[in-house]
């Protein structure tokens, strides 16, 4: 397992992709530490140098495309679960014993056009 996945698993390091990946979609190919440090302080977030310094270690030199269309190919290969266990059905007498009430409600379709979207 890699440095960089092994970091993966605490909070700061996660903070730190995002941020990274927010400087690549605001148009820098390659952030500083100075970029990433700007965008987790603007969010009140704590910035560990360690930890930037490893993440642009990792992606140096690398296109960012290309970085998660390979962790999509990894992802793909993970169980991702199933249904679940299906509920147990009623017994048979309890089912037809009590009788069930529906009510219908009337439901008023308001106008889109009409409608105010004022902030009040």
């Amino acid at each position: 397992m890699s440095d960089l996945m092994r970091t993966c698993k605490g909070g700061y390091f996660d903070r730190t992709v995002a941020a990274y990946l927010f400087a690549v979609l605001g148009g820098k190919n390659s952030p500083s530490a100075e970029d990433i440090k700007k965008i987790l302080a603007s969010v009140g977030a704590e910035a560990d140098d360690d930890r930037i310094e490893l993440l642009l270690s990792q992606v140096k030199d690398k296109d960012m495309t290309e970085l998660i269309a390979a962790g999509r190919e990894k992802l793909a290969s993970v169980p991702c679960g199933g249904g679940g266990a299906a509920a147990a059905p009623a017994a048979a007498g309890a089912a037809s014993s009590a009788p069930v009430e529906t009510k219908e409600e009337k439901v008023e379709e308001k106008d889109n056009d009409t409608e105010d979207i004022s902030p009040s």
